[in-house]
């Protein structure tokens, strides 16, 4: 299934995409995308509903993130062997992790904005995972039995805060807007082998990455049970699990940034496709 929520920030429905293209609303059979509606039993009563009676919901509309009301935004730092080799980073022994402002949460075509006092604005198309089932200490050999589905994100960071001004990681990802997710979550049993999935990213047309999630260190099932050892898991978490090569700050000689007027197109094999566009920061 493809699972979405459309409609205006703050009112978006939930919806399934239906095999004829159409946007069917879901509003009578769950309140939201997220939570309980990805849990097992949550998406056994959408299975169970017949799609083509539910109301058509207007294509045109705006398509909001594909997960409501995110607990957590967890992130994997470093886990593409090519993405830390053109960083000049060391292959991380275990995954590095960390979290994201869910305040950062937009939806996929939402305009992305440069934030105020910004030098070094990126981009980084990443493999989602959406938690379905809690886990806690969960080992790798049932962690899948935890995943709901997966989804397309752009990690788009501030490498001078992320890197320049101390402290983590966090305070060059969470800024508003970075957090780009969908255009829908994928349930996992339409997804043969995440760690099979071509990836990639354009900026005003070209192409910066083309990667595959083959070249992740640390696997999905491996990042689950990893990250429950440290942080319990609830159903409508997601964990964006890392970018391949291609990133601005890794252009030699000379680091290539975002700017205003730029367009991030980005897509996964099976997970769909984002557009937005670039705004600098305004009062």
């Amino acid at each position: 299934m493809k699972l979405l929520r459309v409609g205006a920030k703050g009112a978006e429905k939930p919806a399934i995409l239906a095999e004829d293209g159409s946007i069917r609303d879901l509003s009578a059979i769950v309140q939201d995308i997220g939570g309980e509606a990805l849990t097992p039993e949550g998406l056994a009563k959408i299975r169970a509903t017949d799609i083509g009676v539910l109301p058509k919901l207007d294509a045109g509309q705006r398509i909001g993130p594909c997960v409501g009301n995110v607990g957590k935004f967890i992130c994997i730092g470093l886990n593409y062997a090519d993405h830390a080799a053109e960083t000049g980073a060391a292959i991380p022994e275990e995954p590095i992790i960390f979290m994201k402002a869910t305040s950062a949460i937009i939806g996929p075509n939402d305009d992305v904005i440069i934030p105020k006092n910004s030098i070094k604005p990126d981009w980084e198309v990443e493999l989602g995972i959406v938690i379905g089932k809690e886990a806690r200490y969960v080992e790798e050999a049932d962690a899948m039995d935890h995943v709901a589905g997966y989804c397309l994100i752009n990690d788009v960071s501030e490498r001078h805060f992320q890197t320049e001004r101390g402290g983590t990681w966090d305070k060059g990802k969470g800024c508003d807007t970075f957090g780009p997710i969908g255009p829908w979550v994928v349930t996992k049993d339409e997804v043969a082998d995440p760690q099979n999935l071509g990836m990639w990213l354009e900026v005003d047309g070209h192409r910066f990455q083309n990667g595959s999630t083959k070249t992740m260190i640390f696997g999905v099932a491996h990042v689950v049970a990893y990250v429950s050892q440290f942080m319990s898991l609830q159903p409508g978490d997601i964990i964006s699990t890392g970018t391949p090569p291609g990133v601005g700050m890794g252009i030699k000689p000379n680091p290539v940034w975002l700017k205003p007027g730029n367009v991030m197109r980005l897509g996964i094999d099976g997970l769909g496709e984002q557009t937005q566009n670039v705004k600098a920061y305004t009062a």
